[in-house]
């Protein structure tokens, strides 16, 4: 099984940056693909950012430009830089990793960007 922790969110005014973090442990033996979604009040879950294995990157149409998706393979880590915050990036952050193993999620870190 695999344990997800996310830290990294926040309250920040329009036009700030914030950086997810996600670190996984456990018995992971291979790591696949790892990404970020958002859920916001009374809308569904859905993808933000996701890198592969081989480092290749997609993107949400509404993030694309301010959101970076990196990862540390070293640390089982994955990161999500966001610059220029916009009020509807507002939502609960979740990580996901696929393992060899295990499709794992995060517990979720709120995102608020508000004056």
């Amino acid at each position: 099984q695999v344990q997800l922790v996310e830290s990294g969110g926040g309250l920040v005014q329009p036009g700030g940056s914030l950086r997810l973090s996600c670190a996984a442990s456990g018995s992971i033996f291979t790591i696949y693909a790892m990404g970020w979604y958002r859920q916001a009040p009374g809308k569904q879950r859905g993808l933000v950012a996701g890198i592969t294995s081989g480092r290749r990157t997609n993107y949400a149409d509404s993030v694309k430009g301010r959101f970076t998706i990196s990862r540390d393979n070293a640390k089982n880590t994955v990161y999500l830089q966001m610059n220029s915050l916009k009020p509807e990036d507002t939502a609960v952050y979740y990580c996901n990793v696929v393992t060899n193993i295990d499709n794992a999620w995060g517990q979720g870190t709120q995102v608020t960007v508000s004056s």
